[in-house]
């Protein structure tokens, strides 16, 4: 890849990843390859100043922080198409990232001027929040993008975290969910929240959607799999006492009222995630980030 401006991002609470983006700087610099440095919390009038009114668009974006700088990053230029490696700098589990050792031998220059890398395409869940209403044209007030999931929840302010969420799947109303709130993730995302709710692991690749309820009051109530061509409606019901926040990748959107609707989809446009050939693959990674043992037997032969 011909590298000419390169956008480097930092995980904007870390004095580590500042000094790592000053690094990085300094080995593109020592190539003759202009850069741009922005903290991961910057705001959409500082990626317009940076980007949108800029005769030329960077190559790629190089993020330094843990898996939420990347997905703060991956959704607030989920408009520029701009190909993202992430390294993984002061971050805990990094399913999303490369090992920093790729930073800081400087080896991730090359691997990049050689192509020794392949583009991860992964889909993004689009959510249009709609007002209910008597007229077929529906009415859109908002819309999301994430990376990994949108979850639905009480409100801080609620005395019970407990709310009933009413879902359809391709117009067909398929299941009340009562409990403590409600996911619906990528197959990316599935490491993430999900997993953490006691769903299942999807494989990256699999084109799927996973709907996972939070600790549900019915043990009938079980994560479910489906196609990611899906649409899937989500109202909040009218006899909880309890107002609902929809969320995306661990941040806060809105508030859900009783005459709103959440439309979700899969996504227009998919996230361009660089993944190094040199680098441990997917199941090496949950072996890795999970503890995984492996076959215990093998350790332990019975004498």
């Amino acid at each position: 890849m011909k590298l000419s401006l390169v956008l480097i991002i930092y995980r904007s609470d870390s004095s580590i990843a500042l000094e790592a983006s000053k690094f990085c700087e300094e080995v593109l610099k020592d190539r003759n390859i202009k850069s741009i440095r922005i903290e991961s919390d910057f705001h959409k009038d500082e990626i317009e100043k940076y980007l949108f009114n800029s005769k030329f668009k960077p190559n790629i974006g190089i993020v330094l922080g843990g898996d939420g700088t990347f997905l703060k990053c991956a959704n607030a230029l989920a408009d520029y198409d701009i190909p993202l490696l992430s390294i993984n700098i002061g971050g805990n589990l990094g399913f999303l990232t490369q090992e920093k050792d790729f930073l800081f031998d400087k080896s991730f220059i090359k691997i990049l001027e050689n192509e020794e890398y392949i583009i991860d395409l992964r889909n993004r869940l689009n959510c249009n929040i709609c007002i209910s209403g008597t007229t077929h044209k529906k009415k859109i007030i908002k819309s999301y993008d994430a990376l990994n999931d949108f979850y639905f929840k009480s409100v801080e302010e609620d005395v019970s975290p407990t709310n009933q969420i009413q879902i359809e799947i391709d117009n067909e109303k398929v299941n009340e969910y009562k409990g403590d709130g409600l996911i619906i993730s990528t197959s990316t995302g599935s490491t993430a929240y999900s997993m953490a709710a006691g769903g299942p692991i999807v494989h990256p690749s699999v084109d799927a959607m996973i709907i996972n309820p939070i600790c549900p009051m019915s043990l009938a109530s079980r994560p479910i799999v489906i196609p990611n061509t899906s649409k899937v409606i989500i109202k909040p019901v009218k006899k909880s006492k309890g107002a609902i926040k929809l969320w995306r990748d661990g941040s806060k959107c809105m508030t859900i009222k009783e005459t709103y609707y959440c439309e979700i989809k899969k996504g227009n446009s998919p996230c361009k995630i660089i993944k190094f050939k040199q680098s441990a693959n997917y199941y090496n990674t949950l072996i890795k980030k999970l503890d995984w043992k492996g076959d215990l037997s093998l350790k332990n032969p019975k004498n």
